[in-house]
């Protein structure tokens, strides 16, 4: 055993594992935090109490503004303008951070604590290279020259899991993938090798092999240096796997905390019951309800049908053929370069059915949708939408497949007009096609948001008063505002918290049944292509490696890069739904 003492002051004793201390290296008591809104105070968080250990991770779960987020953002005092910290005590070591000037919390972001935001889009510089950013923690806090910054750089962003780390930190965010953003966060984070990592959500916009690297590199950072981790998530797969305490809120309150493995199996409150049942999970599958044949054309069957393999199969809503897209690269040695991001793919989508395309971030699966919605013109091939080859289609009929296909992008905070109430944001596309009157667009919109289970009053609300999962069910329902035939779904659950999740997947699986409307559903979350995908098609490096019904493929992946990610999938340890709401009827 040994016995050290740490910068912070604090005295641990080291076990084997470094599970004996004495002391919480984050000690949260009676925290509450209130916002300012329009409508009067909002009470966000309500006597927390929260302890985070050297050398472990904390696990934070609960829905979309069930306080997890205010409560990490609430230890360093980054929350929004609105927001305050009413009561309670934040002690980091010896220090009570609630009580610090800003000054004093100054040398301690950064330095020993650090943040890992959920959006990359808005927490990093869109006009400063991703290597100076990495290298301005360094400078500020004095931990390197400012020569030695950049190769300093260059290393944390390698550490991070980027590949290519000397060429990503002379690029600019945009030139990155949302999963190359995320990581280029995460090495922000880690520069000055900080006692303890403040991470809210910061493998949700990544695919599960680059989540498991993050992961495991979060992991041994706290094995090797004792760093501890407040990990908050909605994904209880990752809480499950990694963390060694796991917190459970619910309406600003903790309603259950302890080790993941004894909450998960015999949860006691109702609220994580329902979280676990909600939960995505390798080993369910969603029914998918027939569409009615009432509702297809003449030729068409329903997805029942389909899945049973007639002879005669309905006539592709969506039909690939042999898409290619180059990107042209910087000349090197006087030389042109290309990049094939999508390589000779063929893909066919039938109405009624979802076919979801799956692979690392950088795969060519964005690119694909965006080939098909004609928001990128393909190199060569073939894009067929309901017969009609639209590969070059220009003007009018540009517009037209603008009205009958639609997107839901990955992310909800670039994707809304910050400008707009949530009212404007629903009903824009339908005065942009002349739908209805206002009185008329006003009722869609709230039937809309019934749908994706928000309440009527958040009409009159702004993108900025949101949560992140509370913006992506307003994509949801201004994407379905026209019953377009088509909607490319890009990442659409990845921001949500599981019960939200279960919702809008519900949603979308009733809204096809009720109208044959087709998905193009992108995703990295394989548990939730289980449940909803009718085709899955395996990407890797531009191609299309291997395809086929969901349960086939997971079952008997012929691939070995299939095989690779489904050995990635986080939450082995999560207990099945049939199990978490059959025990643990005890108090709460």
């Amino acid at each position: 055993m040994t016995h050290d003492t740490h910068e912070n002051g604090d005295t641990r004793e080291d076990g084997e594992n470094g599970e004996n201390v004495t002391t919480p290296l984050l000690e949260i008591r009676g925290l509450s935090v209130s916002y300012r809104t329009r409508g009067g105070t909002v009470s966000a968080v309500r006597g927390v109490d929260l302890d985070v250990w050297p050398g472990q991770v904390t696990a934070v779960v609960g829905e979309s503004g069930s306080g997890k987020s205010t409560t990490a953002h609430a230890v360093i005092r980054l929350l929004a303008a609105n927001g305050t910290v009413d009561a309670g005590t934040v002690r980091f070591g010896r220090r009570d951070l609630a009580a610090l000037s800003e000054a004093e919390l100054r040398t301690v972001r950064g330095a020993r604590i650090g943040l890992v935001p959920q959006d990359p889009t808005v927490s990093l510089n869109p006009v400063r290279r991703i290597g100076e950013q990495v290298a301005e923690v360094l400078l500020i806090h004095g931990l390197a020259t400012r020569r030695a910054a950049a190769a300093e750089a260059v290393a944390v962003l390698d550490r991070a899991g980027l590949p290519d780390a000397a060429v990503r930190a002379r690029q600019y965010p945009h030139e990155l993938s949302g999963g190359m953003r995320q990581r280029a966060l995460i090495a922000v984070a880690i520069a000055a090798k900080p006692q303890l990592i403040i991470a809210d959500e910061p493998t949700s916009a990544l695919d599960v092999t680059v989540q498991r690297v993050i992961l495991d590199h979060l992991q041994h950072l706290t094995e090797e240096s004792g760093t501890a981790i407040l990990l908050v998530t909605h994904d209880l797969g990752v809480a499950a796997d990694r963390a060694q305490q796991l917190v459970v809120m619910d309406q600003g309150r903790v309603v259950e905390a302890g080790e993941p493995r004894t909450v998960l199996a015999d949860p006691r409150h109702e609220y994580t019951r329902r979280l676990l049942a909600s939960a995505p999970s390798l080993t369910t599958v969603r029914p998918r309800t027939p569409v009615s044949a009432a509702l297809l054309p003449t030729a068409a069957i329903s997805a029942a049908q389909v899945s049973a393999a007639p002879a005669d199969p309905a006539p592709p809503l969506v039909e690939v053929r042999n898409l290619v897209k180059e990107f042209r690269l910087p000349r090197a040695g006087g030389k042109a370069r290309t990049l094939r991001a999508v390589d000779d793919v063929s893909l066919t989508l039938r109405r009624g059915q979802t076919l979801a395309l799956v692979g690392e971030s950088g795969s060519g699966k964005s690119t694909t949708a965006r080939l098909v919605l004609r928001l990128a013109e393909a190199s060569s091939g073939q894009v067929l939408f309901d017969g009609t080859d639209v590969t070059t289609a220009k003007g009018a009929e540009v517009r037209q497949l603008r009205r009958r296909a639609q997107l839901v992008y990955q992310n909800p905070y670039a994707s809304l007009d910050p400008r707009l109430s949530i009212g404007e944001v629903i009903t824009e596309p339908l005065r942009a096609f002349k739908v209805g009157d206002r009185a008329a667009r006003l009722d869609r919109a709230r039937e809309l948001l019934d749908r994706v289970a928000l309440p009527a009053a958040t009409l009159e609300r702004r993108p900025a008063e949101l949560s992140g999962g509370q913006r992506q069910r307003v994509a949801v329902a201004r994407a379905l505002a026209l019953s377009p035939d088509l909607v490319v779904c890009d990442e659409p659950v990845s921001a949500l918290d599981v019960s939200v999740q279960a919702q809008v997947l519900d949603l979308l699986a009733e809204l096809q049944a009720d109208t044959g409307v087709a998905y193009l559903f992108i995703s990295h979350d394989l548990a939730v292509v289980r449940q909803i995908a009718h085709q899955v098609a395996v990407m890797k490096a531009g191609r299309v490696v291997e395809s086929g019904p969901p349960e086939d493929l997971f079952s008997e992946p012929r691939h070995a890069y299939t095989r690779e990610l489904l050995a990635a999938i986080p939450g082995g340890r999560v207990p099945s739904p049939a199990t978490a709401t059959t025990t643990g009827q005890g108090p709460a």
